[in-house]
C-alpha cells in the first residue's frame, strides 16, 4: 500500500512554495508536485521590484529558487510530476500522477493560471525581454516608451489604461472591428489621449529577437491585408489567463471561467459544501490580483488551514 502523506501541494510557484515553507515548519513533511510549469509565472519573469524585502529588486527565477531552498530546509520534498486524475471524495485523497499513485490526508492546490499567448515564436522568445502578460508587474519598466497591448476585452483595456501612467503612447490592438469590453471601458480608452486604437489588426511577428529586446511589431489588417510595422519597446498581452483547474471539474465548484471558488479565502467546496482537507491558493483561485505577494499570502493561509484540519482530525 502507498504511503499516506500528511499534505501534498500541487504547484511550485509563489503560493505552492509558501505553503511548503509553512507546512514544512509545522512538521507535515509536504510533498510538492512541481507540475508542468515548475516555478510558475515568476520563473519566466525578469526583475521583480514589488516583492517586499528586496529594495533593489530580485530576478524572478532567483526569488523562486530562494523560496524552494527555504522549503527544502524545512523538510519539503519535491517531485517533478503532473496530476492526471484525482478523487477528492476518497479518504485519504487519491492522486494519480505521472510519478504513480499518491495518497494524502490534505491537498493544497496551487496549480496557478497560465497566461494566454498568441503562440508566435518571436513572442515566446522575448518573454521577459519586453513581452509581458502583466501590466502591474512590468509597466514601470516602460516609462516614457511606446508600447502595445493586444486584446479586446475589459482586461486588455484595463491594462492599456494602467500602462498610460508610464508609457508615452499605448497602441491597443484588436483583431475584430469592435471591442467585446463593457461600454464604460471602451469609452475610457477612446477618451484617453495616450491610447491609439487599431481594430481589425493581428500581430504577425514581434520584432527584436536578435537584439533580445522588443523593437517593434509587424501588423496585418485582416480586412485589407495591409502589412505595417509598429515601432514599440514593450508588448503586452491582455487576452486573459487560463486557470489550471480543469482536472477538478465535477468535483469542485469552479466559476464560469474555470477559477476555483474559494470559501473564506482558501477553503474549497462542491455544490456549496466545503470539501474536507482540500484547499486552494494563488492564481488558480484568484482572478483579480494575480500578484506574487498575494499568491504567497494565500499559500500561507492554505498551509495554516491544512495544519488546523490535521490537528482536528487527530483529536
Amino acid at each position: 500500500m502507498s504511503e499516506i502523506r500528511d499534505t501534498v501541494i500541487l504547484g511550485s510557484g509563489c503560493a505552492g512554495l509558501t505553503a511548503a515553507i509553512y507546512t514544512g515548519r509545522a512538521g507535515l513533511n509536504p510533498l510538492v508536485l512541481e507540475g508542468h510549469e515548475p516555478g510558475g509565472q515568476l520563473s519566466i519573469t525578469s526583475l521583480v521590484e514589488n516583492f517586499p524585502g528586496w529594495p533593489e529588486g530580485i530576478q524572478g527565477p532567483e526569488l523562486i529558487d530562494n523560496m524552494r531552498k527555504q522549503a527544502k530546509r524545512f523538510g519539503a520534498e519535491f517531485k517533478l510530476a503532473t496530476l492526471s486524475k484525482v478523487d477528492l471524495k476518497a479518504s485519504p485523497i487519491k492522486l494519480e500522477t505521472s510519478a504513480g499513485e499518491i495518497l494524502t490526508r490534505t491537498l493544497i492546490i496551487a496549480s496557478g493560471a497560465s497566461a494566454r499567448w498568441l503562440g508566435l515564436p518571436s513572442e515566446q522568445a522575448l518573454i521577459g525581454h519586453g513581452v509581458s502578460s502583466c501590466a502591474t508587474c512590468d509597466g514601470f519598466f516602460f516609462r516614457d516608451k511606446e508600447i502595445a497591448v493586444v486584446g479586446g476585452g475589459d482586461s486588455a483595456i484595463e491594462e492599456a489604461l494602467f500602462l498610460t501612467r508610464f508609457a508615452s503612447k499605448v497602441t491597443l490592438l484588436h483583431r475584430r472591428d469592435s471591442f467585446r469590453a463593457s461600454k464604460i471601458m471602451i469609452d475610457r480608452a477612446y477618451e484617453n489621449p495616450k491610447i491609439d486604437i487599431k481594430l481589425d489588426t493581428v500581430v504577425e511577428e514581434v520584432l527584436g529577437v536578435d537584439e533580445k529586446e522588443v523593437k517593434g511589431a509587424r501588423l496585418k489588417n485582416v480586412k485589407t491585408g495591409e502589412i505595417t510595422t509598429l515601432p514599440i519597446s514593450g508588448f503586452f498581452l491582455g487576452i486573459g489567463h487560463e486557470p489550471n483547474a480543469k482536472m477538478f471539474a465535477g468535483q469542485m465548484d469552479l466559476d464560469s471561467d474555470g477559477y476555483i471558488k474559494a470559501v473564506d479565502n482558501v477553503l474549497t467546496s462542491f455544490n456549496g459544501t466545503p470539501i474536507p482537507g482540500v484547499f486552494a491558493c494563488g492564481d488558480v483561485k484568484d482572478r483579480r490580483y494575480r500578484q506574487a505577494i498575494t499568491a504567497a499570502g494565500s499559500g500561507c493561509m492554505a498551509a495554516l488551514e491544512a495544519e488546523k484540519f490535521l490537528e482536528e482530525q487527530a483529536h
